[in-house]
């Protein structure tokens, strides 16, 4: 068998003596240990730095007395558990609380008793195998954790990625949704845009939460999804709807409802409260199930507002592109009726920044009206009979 070797404790003896430094070198050679000596504080404390297990320390010596070197070694988070023994001749009950206050851990007398040496040295050193055994437990404990809380880390921050990742999927998907329905009504990605950014621009007017604003940035665009489910004989019709035709028409909120519903998407649970309210009005004339005032959810009476000034500001297969200042005497006129009065308000207080949205994503390089609508606002209760013809003329196909 291959014999184990066992680290041989190496021990520091201090003392300004060389008869007793000497003397304690033998007895502790003879008990196996190896030795370091110093002849003064000064040198004691240099040493340490030589893997010491444990301090033989005389009291009485010149310049640095024991309880000096004892106070030091505690001090030095290095050697602040190193086991001190002090060897003394004084016996008196202060000057060994002077000794335990410094940081000694055990006395010697002198004359040394060799039995009693290595008794006390046996005993303080098992105690610091046993705490040195326990610093490296917790090294490798601290050190494993460590690792463990990087791969942690990078495990979340993958994590994080893949579900940011899956969010702009998600939202991607959305509004691909929502724009592969426009594309039936011959409108382009940009009316999705107009009105995503106008509903998030009333939502946060009226003082909805950041969350809510975002929600329904998202949700809006899928206000008319439900077109896919209408029939392109109905959908580019040119001329003005039977009554047959508008009672199909208007089944695309409903069928935008059932497309979107049962998700547990908030921003599906969303658009499908959006698909099914947007038409509904505010005097209880809207459809499809005729809600009236507050009944009618937020959600679509923002859109309302956001879809009809879009509409009414673009071409349809059934009509030719408002002015943006008609378009607004046109809102300010269905306050009350079509629409939330309090959202109209908040929709005349952001003008500029609903025209700035309109020139961001403009279907063409000139929109129209720009420079007036600020006076339109100033006077809106006037209402000419030319836009109030434009007015019943889109009131009559805008179920679409």
């Amino acid at each position: 068998m291959t014999a184990v070797s066992h680290k041989r404790h190496r021990i520091l003896i201090v003392d300004d003596e060389a008869m007793n430094r000497e003397l304690l070198q033998d007895l502790m050679t003879s008990l196996g240990y190896e030795c370091e000596t110093a002849s003064d504080g000064f040198e004691a404390l240099v040493k340490l730095e030589l893997d010491v297990d444990l301090v033989l320390l005389d009291v009485m010596m010149p310049g640095l007395d024991g309880y000096d070197v004892a106070r030091r070694i505690r001090a030095n988070p290095a050697t602040r558990d190193l086991p001190i023994v002090m060897v003394t001749a004084l016996s008196n009950k202060e000057d060994r609380i002077r000794a335990i206050e410094a940081g000694a851990n055990d006395f010697i007398n002198k004359p040394i008793d060799k039995a009693e040496l290595s008794a006390r040295v046996g005993s303080l050193l098992k105690m610091k195998e046993a705490l040195d055994e326990l610093k490296r437990y917790r090294s490798e404990l601290e050190d494993t954790v460590k690792k463990r809380t990087q791969a942690l880390r990078k495990a979340l921050e993958d994590m994080a990625r893949a579900q940011r990742n899956a969010y702009k999927a998600h939202l991607e998907t959305i509004a691909r949704l929502a724009i592969a329905a426009e594309y039936r009504d011959e409108q382009t990605a940009a009316h999705i845009y107009r009105v995503s950014e106008y509903s998030a621009l009333l939502a946060a007017a009226v003082h909805l939460p950041p969350r809510d604003v975002e929600i329904i940035r998202r949700a809006a665009p899928m206000h008319d999804v439900g077109k896919i489910g209408i029939p392109d004989s109905i959908l580019l019709k040119k001329g003005r709807l039977t009554p047959e035709e508008m009672k199909i028409m208007q089944q695309h909120t409903v069928i935008g409802a059932r497309i979107l519903s049962g998700s547990c998407s908030p921003l599906l649970q969303a658009g499908e409260v959006i698909a099914l309210s947007h038409h509904e009005k505010w005097d209880g004339s809207g459809y499809p199930r005729g809600l009236k005032g507050e009944s009618i959810p937020l959600w679509g009476r923002i859109c309302a507002v956001a879809d009809v000034f879009d509409a009414l500001t673009t071409e349809r297969p059934y009509k030719e592109a408002l002015p943006s200042e008609q378009a607004v005497q046109i809102i300010v006129k269905g306050k009350g009726t079509h629409f939330d009065p309090n959202l109209v308000d908040a929709f005349l207080s952001k003008i500029d920044a609903v025209l700035e949205i309109q020139r961001k994503y403009s279907d063409t390089d000139n929109p129209e009206g720009e420079q007036t609508v600020t006076t339109v606002c100033a006077s809106r209760d006037n209402v000419d009979t030319t836009l109030q013809a434009w007015l019943n003329s889109y009131l009559n196909v805008q179920k679409r």
